[in-house]
C-alpha cells in the first residue's frame, strides 16, 4: 500500500495536518483587526447639526470643506491659511468644472460664518453646494 508504513502488524498514516493551531492564529488575527480598525480612522471632531432631510445621492469626487469649531477650514481633510479658501477653490473649479462643495460646519458656529463660507464658495463659481448634517431631530422647533 501506498502512502502507508508497515509496523508490524498496524499500518499508520504518514502525515495529518493539524489545522487547530492555525484556526487559534486566524482568531486572535481576526481579534486584533476588529478592535484595531476602528482606531485607524482619523479626522477632525465636528459636531454636526441634526435634520430630517433625505440623503443627497453620490456624486463623483466631491469637495467636502470643513468648518471646526475653531474657525479653521479645511479642504479634503487639509488646513488650509486663512484668507486663502477663494483662490483655493476657484482651482479646483478649474480643474473640476461641475464640482460639488459639502460643507460640514460645527453647529456651534455662528450662522454669520458659515454664510461668508459659502458666499466665498459661491465667489469661486461653484454653483453645486450643500450643507453636511446628520440624522436625527433636529433641535431647533421652526
Amino acid at each position: 500500500m501506498a502512502g502507508f508504513i508497515k509496523d508490524g502488524s498496524s499500518s499508520t498514516a504518514l502525515s495529518e495536518i493539524n489545522v487547530t493551531p492555525l484556526v487559534d492564529v486566524m482568531l486572535v488575527l481576526l481579534i486584533v483587526f476588529m478592535i484595531s480598525a476602528p482606531m485607524m480612522s482619523q479626522g477632525i471632531q465636528v459636531d454636526l447639526p441634526k435634520t430630517q432631510a433625505q440623503t443627497l445621492n453620490d456624486s463623483q469626487d466631491p469637495v467636502i470643506l470643513v468648518v471646526n469649531k475653531n474657525r479653521q477650514i479645511l479642504i479634503n481633510d487639509k488646513a488650509i491659511e486663512q484668507g486663502s479658501l477663494r483662490s483655493k477653490l476657484q482651482a479646483i473649479a478649474s480643474a473640476k468644472p461641475n464640482v460639488e462643495v459639502f460643507i460640514q460646519a460645527d453647529q456651534g458656529l455662528p450662522y454669520g460664518v458659515i454664510a461668508t463660507v459659502m458666499a466665498e464658495v459661491k465667489k469661486a463659481k461653484i454653483q453645486r453646494v450643500g450643507l453636511v448634517t446628520e440624522p436625527g431631530d433636529s433641535k431647533l422647533k421652526l
